[in-house]
């Protein structure tokens, strides 16, 4: 006897949220889906750090001060710390329209613009909204079905309009938004200044030795768990490491540092919004460095409105056998029984239909006796038996 049974299984919305991101730990971390650059990154700064303390920070810290490999430390601890923020926080996605809403909204557009005539290109779906008496564009996201915010843009690598979109750093596999820009802006400025730390000491390590013992019997010297590669060599690769590093970053950082500044974004910059031929004021600035330096750096952090540890609910009825105790009184259906009677003991032992009782008093007069009497056998069984 096979009995339904309706079970309901606990499922994440970040589970059925669209877009091309990956999530961990059920839901916490969130990055795009394409980390491998994001992994060099690691390699890069862990490996530095790592010939760093290991081999230049002792010798510094025994000739100058123990506060060198100290300072170090908190920079690379610093560093490492609003890397990981930044790779692994919601940079700001809009979540898309649900059915319901797009429909409404397409019927907005509708009733704005009219019926558009066979063969002509419709209008733009693009709305104006005043900031700072400063005309702005809102323009509609065909993917989303949404009429983006202010300074939103869709990302196209992890497929999700981004609120204050800035751009998508593959160094560290997530898009770059409203609300990890500070981390963000805090990475690489920690990264370059823990860059030029690292390059500068490797130098004063390499002087003082030569210094000591001069500059090629440093270049030979060798430690005793490394006979075959020279502390020099280690240092000349940190050095050439930090090197290349100091143009990217040390440049991006100042770019940054400019768009701050000016509360600008990277989106905004390359296109031109406010610098271009119409010469639009930003209506986002408020004229004043710190003033803007405070907003990007130290305003209030909107929480994430994807509620990606949200449980949506979803039933699913599968089927289980089980057997069902037979009385003294139930027998097995016979194998001559018609389908007609085998539906009918069926629906017998069925649980939902219950079996009405007959009494004596409902039975028909000539089937009716009284207490004591002995049943009349009918004349029927008596033919039967002849």
């Amino acid at each position: 006897m096979s009995v339904m049974v309706a079970r309901k299984k606990v499922v994440r919305k970040w589970e059925k949220l669209p877009g091309r991101n990956t999530f961990c730990c059920d839901g916490r971390i969130m990055m795009a889906r394409q980390k491998g650059i994001f992994y060099l990154t690691l390699f890069l700064i862990l490996g530095t750090c790592a010939l760093f303390f290991a081999f230049e920070c002792r010798y510094l810290a025994v000739q100058l001060s123990p506060a060198i490999p100290v300072f170090a430390a908190v920079l690379f601890l610093f560093a490492m710390a609003t890397l990981l923020r930044t790779s692994f926080s919601d940079p700001g996605v809009i979540p898309r329209a649900l059915p319901d809403e797009a429909a409404f909204i397409e019927m907005e557009i509708e009733a704005t613009n009219g019926t558009v005539p066979q063969g002509q290109r419709p209008p733009p779906r693009i709305k104006n909204f005043q900031i700072n008496n400063q005309i702005v564009k809102l323009k509609y996201c065909y993917t989303c079905k949404i009429f983006r915010p202010p300074r939103a843009s869709h990302c196209s690598i992890c497929d999700n309009c981004v609120e204050r979109f800035d751009h998508h750093c593959p160094w560290v596999g997530n898009c770059v938004g409203k609300r990890n820009y500070r981390y963000f802006y805090l990475f690489i400025l920690s990264l370059s200044l823990l860059t030029i730390y690292i390059f500068t000491f490797n130098i004063v390590y390499v002087a003082l030795k030569s210094l000591k013992i001069g500059f090629l019997n440093t270049l030979k010297e060798t430690p005793g768990t490394y006979p075959s590669m020279s502390l020099t060599v280690l240092t000349v690769l940190e050095v050439l490491i930090c090197f290349f590093t100091l143009w990217s970053v040390v440049g991006l950082t100042g770019f940054h540092t400019f768009l701050v500044a000016l509360n600008q974004t990277t989106n905004e910059d390359i296109k031109g919004s406010w610098t271009g031929k119409n010469r639009v004021q930003n209506p986002y600035s408020h004229g004043n460095i710190v003033k803007n330096c405070c907003e990007v750096l130290c305003g209030p952090l909107p929480p994430s409105v994807l509620d990606r540890r949200g449980i949506l609910q979803q039933e699913e009825s599968t089927a289980q056998e089980g057997s069902c105790a037979r009385g003294p009184g139930m027998q097995e259906p016979s194998a001559t029984q018609g389908p007609g009677q085998a539906q009918e003991g069926h629906s017998a032992l069925s649980p939902q239909v219950p079996v009405p009782s007959v009494s004596d008093t409902e039975m028909p007069e000539e089937k009716q006796r009284t207490p004591g009497e002995l049943p009349v056998p009918s004349p029927d069984v008596g033919r039967a038996e002849h």
